[in-house]
């Protein structure tokens, strides 16, 4: 009888165990290259130069106009699709010309399509060469007010060395989010990611996602092209 006892107990705990691994085992990620049949498309800002976008051997074309992605409200161009909950997105940027100092282009995760609602913009400039302070020429942005001022987050001058640095066509960008954290890495070889920032903020669980170009000129366009943009859910 205590051999059964003995026997039913060692059962129960590893039914139990298994249980508990099963509960704790994550879903399978699924990886999913964005087709350009998925893709919405609009200028953002009423004064904005009408932009466009073209994809062709899996290579997006924007061309957008745009005073800024800053401050109340943003000008530029925006593509994207919606998404809900747990993500990450990331991209090869090609190339993005130098219409200012400070044209930008990245990826974007909003809360609507109005010029100055809540969102986060992790996005890299034409040039590094004359910007120290985000070293490297990107920069992670946030608005977590609608009609709020826009902020931005810089690298540790001091650790950062050269793993933010924009080297066209080498460089890939990525952006996590896991609840209402949102994360945002670096790479130049699309294996190898270097953290850039990590920042809460709160945000509905659907959220339009994806890529923003300005040309921080309102009265001229600038060019960005992307490879390879990927979603993982």
């Amino acid at each position: 009888m205590r051999r059964f006892v003995f026997l039913c107990i060692i059962i129960t705990v590893f039914l139990s165990s298994a249980q508990l691994n099963a509960k704790n085992q994550h879903p399978k990620e699924n990886v999913k290259s964005i087709q350009m049949s998925s893709l919405k498309s609009t200028n953002l800002g009423n004064k904005t130069l009408p932009g466009e976008i073209t994809f062709q051997n899996n290579i997006i074309e924007i061309t957008a106009g745009g005073a800024d992605i800053w401050g109340k409200n943003d000008e530029g161009y925006f593509t994207y699709l919606q998404v809900k909950g747990v993500f990450e997105i990331s991209v090869k940027v090609l190339n993005l010309d130098k219409t200012h100092l400070y044209t930008k282009a990245g990826i974007m995760a909003r809360e609507d399509l109005s010029d100055n609602c809540k969102h986060v913009f992790y996005q890299i400039f034409p040039d590094n060469s004359p910007r120290n302070k985000n070293n490297g020429g990107c920069e992670f942005q946030y608005r977590a007010e609608k009609g709020g001022e826009m902020k931005a987050i810089y690298p540790n001058m001091e650790t950062a060395g050269h793993n933010f640095d924009v080297n066209f066509p080498e460089t890939w960008i990525k952006l996590k989010r896991a609840g209402n954290v949102f994360t945002s890495y670096m790479s130049n070889d699309n294996k190898t990611w270097h953290l850039y920032s990590t920042f809460e903020q709160k945000m509905p669980e659907k959220l339009l996602v994806g890529l923003a170009v300005t040309s921080h000129d309102s009265a001229k366009y600038t060019k960005a092209s992307f490879e390879s943009l990927l979603l993982t859910q």
